[in-house]
């Protein structure tokens, strides 16, 4: 070959990419249609959660009840049973519902009830979703099933059109709905830092998430369906039947059906789920066997669905970080803190170094690197360890749930054992939500939590973070005599990251080197 066919090669192929990334970058989403808000279905009487709620909705008047959930078998129950026993309507807000176990099996919920006349609103962040593109424009085609998504891509399949979209509209892409909800009948609601997917169940052969979420009733419920509406009528949501119209149908949607009973008939081997329905926890959620705590106060948290446009100041921008640093800020004693991804910046280390300094305890407990897939993150984390250890932290770092090897992503979502989302305030004041304590949920993603005032759900979350940080289950990070960080359980004290590589740490170092916390 000489040299000018080579250089006409070459020529080419750089037109023919070129070509491709403009293509790519034109992408453009359809007309948005224009179309009347829905709202909630407004809660009233005659459905069987309706009946199961009536008694304790009339012992406590004007006060919401609220639940604990750090069971992932029993947050698996709870979504389940009460789209098992819902009548009305069913909202069900996600940044991720994996095609799984426990994701087809709610989805296998879903559609039971909206073949029994159960209004479904399925609303999903659309960089998870859109691998799901064609299974959700087939639910779309049922008369009771309206499916919409975040933010979404224009470029519905194929992992280069994903990626080219990415990068000429990051501006826009990089946003997303990071909120988990689900809303039966406007009665019942399970809110918190729980998607849907094996791993969020112990249902995962891998490595499973520690998480939380809060059952909820009385009016916090109303509540989070307005949060919900916002979100469905926000001109950052469109429906899956705009961005697919071809895959709306009913073929698609009979297929679904056929391949839902395949996938049921098969998973009744599975030995998790035989495991769960030996259990006694749906028999009790059917008797309503499981308590709940009343109180007269409490804050759901939302951000704005346009959060990305609300200014440059992160309080301006996060009605979750306001609600959250007003409180952090008022704490008379203690903070116990729990956030999977850490990276606090200088405002966040100041006060908790400042409430230390005050004679506050102040404890807070992240991933440690050897549970962290997510290398960028830690780096960002261990750039103020030191701080504020100095500054009168505690600070533990959770163990791996195995020593097995797990893969490492830059930016991906997180393998990593921990994933609770929560705080513990004075002894009396609990948040839990979906909200870290990082750059990204500050500022780039949307995020929901619940602040919860009552004494006996403060003792029960200290209680479960005491054993998180228990020598069996986190290493206590502190300052040697030298200044030198250590690790240490009680029996073993490490001078580097324990359960880590040579190569692991050094791509934290390496991240850590570069600018983008923010993107964090």
């Amino acid at each position: 070959m000489g040299m000018w066919d080579i250089l006409i090669r070459l020529c080419v192929g750089l037109l023919l990419c070129a070509a491709l990334l403009v293509a790519a970058g034109c992408s453009r989403l359809p007309t948005r249609p224009d179309a009347a808000p829905v709202l909630a279905v407004p809660a009233a009487q005659g459905t069987i959660l309706d009946e199961k709620l009536a008694h304790a909705l009339a012992s406590h008047p004007g006060e919401s009840g609220f639940r604990l959930v750090p069971s992932g078998s029993e947050a698996f129950a709870w979504r389940g049973e009460t789209a098992h026993l819902a009548g009305r309507s069913l909202d069900v807000q996600y940044y991720i519902w994996h095609d799984d176990l426990t994701g087809r099996l709610l989805v296998s919920q879903l559609l039971a009830a909206a073949d029994r006349g159960v209004r479904v609103r399925m609303l999903l962040d659309d960089m998870d979703a859109r691998a799901h593109n064609f299974a959700l424009a087939a639910l779309a085609a049922h008369p009771m099933i309206s499916v919409r998504l975040f933010n979404p891509f224009a470029s519905r399949e194929g992992m280069f059109g994903k990626m080219m979209e990415g990068i000429t509209s990051f501006s826009r892409i990089n946003h997303r709905m990071h909120n988990k909800v689900w809303i039966a009948d406007n009665r019942i609601a399970i809110a918190g830092g729980r998607n849907i997917g094996d791993e969020y169940f112990t249902a995962s052969d891998e490595v499973n998430f520690q998480d939380m979420d809060l059952v909820v009733a009385g009016p916090a419920v109303q509540q989070l369906s307005d949060s919900f509406d916002r979100y469905w009528n926000s001109s950052a949501v469109w429906p899956v039947q705009t961005l697919s119209p071809k895959e709306v149908n009913q073929p698609a949607l009979d297929k679904l059906r056929t391949n839902d009973k395949i996938f049921r008939d098969q998973a009744m081997g599975n030995a998790w789920l035989k495991a769960f329905a030996s259990s006694n926890m749906l028999r009790q959620l059917e008797a309503s066997n499981l308590p709940m705590q009343w109180t007269p106060q409490w804050q759901v948290l939302s951000d704005d669905p346009a959060k990305a446009q609300k200014g440059d100041s992160p309080m301006e921008r996060s009605n979750v970080l306001r609600g959250l640093t007003a409180e952090l800020s008022g704490a008379k004693s203690r903070i116990e803190l729990i956030s999977p991804y850490f990276v606090p910046g200088k405002q966040a280390t100041a006060l908790f170094t400042n409430a230390a300094a005050s004679g506050r305890e102040v404890e807070i407990l992240t991933n440690s690197l050897a549970a962290n897939d997510v290398a960028a993150v830690h780096s960002g984390y261990a750039k103020y360890r030191e701080d504020l250890l100095r500054g009168g932290v505690k600070l533990w770092e959770l163990k791996p749930e195995s020593s097995r090897a797990k893969s490492m992503s830059l930016l991906g979502s997180s393998g990593a054992s921990l994933h609770t989302k929560a705080a513990v305030i004075d002894s009396s004041t609990i948040f839990v939500g979906s909200f870290n304590l990082d750059p990204r949920s500050v500022s780039l993603n949307c995020e929901q939590g619940i602040l919860v005032d009552n004494p006996n759900l403060a003792v029960e979350l200290h209680q479960l973070f005491l054993g998180m940080t228990s020598p069996a289950s986190a290493w206590q990070v502190k300052e040697n005599a030298k200044g030198k960080l250590e690790w240490t359980d009680g029996t073993q004290t490490f001078d580097k990251e324990p359960m880590t590589s040579w190569s692991k740490r050094a791509m934290a170092t390496v991240m850590g080197w570069l600018p983008i916390q923010a993107q964090l």
